[in-house]
């Protein structure tokens, strides 16, 4: 089993989570690769650009995908159009990409953001603010809320994301019933249950647990 584990919005491979479950699969015997998502250029990030690299990363070999918010709705969009994909593992996923943007930041915040061209974020790797440009969105439009994930796939979700309602994992799952969904009493970044998300992956991937 290989694994490709595809971390969040404005994040990188050092985040918390994607150390976690690259140390506990490896530990199991599992490589697993984390790729740099952004190709480099954060400014001129997209949908369509991310699932780029995943395409590179996986080189068509059979490959799980394991991914937290944006990276959980790539792997969502990449296993939808790669039968290669064996399963997905998806934690807070970021459906309704393109539509929640404009909803969380307003038609005032969005107008200016292409006025501008580009809008500084946080960016939680890096520590500062950093400018991503509209061509983000823009490219987001043209992908499904929900992609059509016909593999294996496991859903992680906090009751009090306030980032990305819990309610958005419920409707993937309503349209995907052979899916599994687990609902946790914690936020956006799921810190807090990494114990218990890595028992249930591990007995969704089948793999031996420690301890």
């Amino acid at each position: 089993m290989r694994v490709l584990y595809l971390h969040g919005f404005a994040s990188s491979p050092s985040s918390r989570k994607a150390q976690v479950f690259a140390e506990r699969l490896r530990e199991a015997g599992v490589r697993c690769d984390i790729p740099a998502l952004d190709g480099g250029d954060f400014s001129a990030l997209t949908i369509s650009g991310q699932l780029a690299v995943i395409d590179q990363a996986a080189a068509g070999e059979p490959v799980t995908l394991i991914g937290s918010s944006m990276g959980g709705y790539l792997a969502a969009l990449y296993a939808a159009s790669h039968p290669s994909v064996e399963r997905v593992v998806l934690l807070a996923p970021a459906f309704g990409f393109a539509r929640r943007w404009p909803q969380r930041l307003g038609e005032a915040a969005v107008a200016r953001w292409r006025a501008e061209g580009s809008m500084e974020v946080f960016h939680y790797a890096a520590g500062e603010r950093r400018r991503v440009g509209i061509a983000l969105l823009d490219d987001g439009v043209q992908y499904p809320d929900f992609p059509d994930v016909r593999q294996p796939a496991l859903l992680f979700h906090g009751k009090l994301d306030d980032v990305v309602p819990y309610t958005f994992s419920e409707e993937f799952q309503a349209l995907h019933p052979e899916a599994q969904l687990h609902l946790f009493e914690s936020g956006h970044e799921l810190t807090d249950v990494l114990d218990e998300m890595w028992r249930l992956t591990a007995t969704f991937l089948g793999l031996q647990q420690n301890g």
